[in-house]
């Protein structure tokens, strides 16, 4: 007859209660949301989103991840996170309009869901993605995301008295609490365009700050399935479904493999005409809820998880009030926040890029076209990077 282990005392030496993985939950839930939530905005608006449909995408994206983790944390009783694609909407907003706009890229995004889901069928899918060289990937993704991370030194020209203030107040976070940095840097941001309003005595449209759901029917362009789709797939299984896994894999949890890619192509293929890219597993911010500073005893920790997604199911109830507030903002402030909420990434995918010196010239082929964001046959960049990237590390022998 086997025994059930007391779970251990905290630091006061009394039984672990629920508050600690409440608490890490709600954390949880509000990183991931006010690190990126500027990033996806920018994405979804750059492939021809208007103001209503990405705030959709970001309401409909806080849907399907809070009930995603809801799912797998209470069926399998571990801290499983999950997230939006914050890698693959850089992409968008590097991407641009494609054929068929708005309605092009949702179709896209439906692909993306449906591969997603085929590769927790398939394992062989899977395989391929993990056989593409690590260097390779990330280099496509720290291309793509050189464009967004310049937009703070380019805002400062054009609406400096709000920039200046945020870019400051993030710097100042970074040494002292880098955990809540990009979230002061959106309220600075947001107290400069609440004072600038002010001042230019413009009219806020308060009833847009309802949220709504704005449904569009997929219009389906090879190009923006070849453009959008594949990159945004690889990005994804690469920069979060992968780490993700190691992460829990970190803190001594398995995950399912199957059923999580399962509910998130599923998630992302529901999600898709409403406006929502990918959702994915959580890569850093799975540790929030996965490490013992949500609890000392691992079997509580997934109530952390469910904490974080019942707090998304909130959050994006403030997806409409947040658009309307940065439709409102001066030129070049939502793409301040973005740009600085991706230096991290940036910095860490431009590690990944040269840390192998034999796939290190194929990486800065990789990165060079994915950088320049060429569009042939209205294919955007960040595809051909890759298979630059490939091309290139077949010819050259290893090494070079």
């Amino acid at each position: 007859m086997s025994q059930v282990s007391t779970p251990p005392p905290d630091i006061a030496g009394k039984p672990a209660g629920i508050a600690q993985p409440l608490g890490a939950g709600a954390v949880t839930a509000l990183v991931g949301f006010t690190s990126s939530f500027a990033v996806v905005l920018s994405g979804l608006r750059a492939v021809g989103a208007s103001p209503a449909q990405a705030a959709s995408g970001l309401l409909i994206l806080c849907f399907t991840q809070g009930i995603g983790i809801l799912l797998l944390s209470f069926r399998y009783r571990i801290p499983i996170t999950l997230a939006w694609s914050t890698p693959g909407a850089a992409l968008l907003a590097s991407t641009g309009l494609v054929a068929g706009g708005w309605a092009g890229a949702v179709a896209a995004f439906v692909v993306t869901g449906v591969l997603i889901v085929i590769t927790g069928l398939w394992q062989r899918l899977g395989s391929l993605v993990a056989a593409i060289p690590v260097p390779i990937a990330q280099a496509m993704l720290a291309g793509v995301l050189v464009p967004l991370c310049l937009a703070p030194v380019q805002a400062l020209r054009t609406s400096p008295a709000v920039v200046v203030p945020v870019i400051v107040v993030w710097l100042v976070l970074q040494r002292f609490a880098p955990k809540w940095a990009v979230l002061v840097a959106f309220a600075t941001a947001a107290a400069g365009t609440g004072i600038d309003i002010v001042v230019n005595n413009r009219h806020l449209e308060v009833s847009a700050m309802v949220p709504t759901v704005e449904w569009t029917v997929p219009q389906w362009h090879w190009q923006a399935v070849i453009g959008i789709a594949v990159p945004l797939y690889i990005v994804t299984m690469a920069s979060q479904n992968i780490p993700g896994v190691a992460v829990m894999r970190s803190f001594d949890f398995q995950v399912p493999w199957r059923p999580a890619m399962l509910v998130t192509g599923i998630g992302t293929v529901l999600g898709a005409a409403a406006g929502g890219h990918a959702i994915n597993l959580a890569a850093i911010s799975a540790a929030l809820a996965a490490a013992p500073s949500a609890s000392p005893d691992p079997r509580r920790r997934w109530i952390a998880a469910a904490t974080a997604g019942a707090c998304y199911l909130v959050l994006g109830l403030a997806s409409a009030a947040l658009v309307t507030l940065i439709a409102a903002a001066p030129a070049g402030t939502i793409e301040t926040v973005a740009g600085l909420a991706l230096l991290a990434t940036l910095a860490a995918a431009l590690t990944g890029t040269l840390s192998d010196p034999s796939h290190r010239m194929a990486a800065l082929v990789t990165f060079l076209v994915a950088a320049s964001g060429t569009t042939l046959f209205g294919i955007g960049g960040a595809f051909w990077a890759l298979v630059a990237g490939l091309v290139v590390r077949r010819f050259l022998p290893t090494g070079t």
